[in-house]
């Protein structure tokens, strides 16, 4: 809708104009904006065994050891699955090309000011 074919007479077909574009904005916004973060929900051991792939006894000797984030409440066992994915996250193994990089940037660092 053009500015200089404003009459009185379209004002209605210009504020309807209006509302139509204010509408496609906001639900523009609303698409953008994050959704609101989920609510964590404690999981039990069969759960986490099975996310993780480890057996029972297996997951036990983790806790006991101190190796697998949980939380203990009476004599049952809980988990937070974000936790169970991250700790599987930390343990990823280096690629031979990830140790070589970080082998060539070490030995350039420390052998940068020794010329020869």
């Amino acid at each position: 809708m053009c500015v200089e074919e404003m009459t009185f007479d379209r004002l209605p077909e210009a504020v309807a104009y209006l509302i139509k574009e204010v509408t496609q904005i906001k639900e523009l916004v609303e698409c953008k904006q994050n959704p609101p973060p989920a609510k964590r929900v404690p999981i039990g051991i069969e759960d986490a065994c099975q996310i993780i792939g480890k057996a029972k006894p297996t997951v036990y000797t983790l806790v006991r050891k101190r190796l697998l984030p949980c939380y203990k409440n009476g004599k049952k066992l809980y988990f937070f699955e974000d936790e169970l994915l991250e700790w599987i996250a930390k343990g990823k193994k280096k690629t031979l090309l990830e140790i070589e990089s970080e082998a060539g940037v070490d030995f350039k660092k420390h052998f940068k000011g020794i010329r020869r």
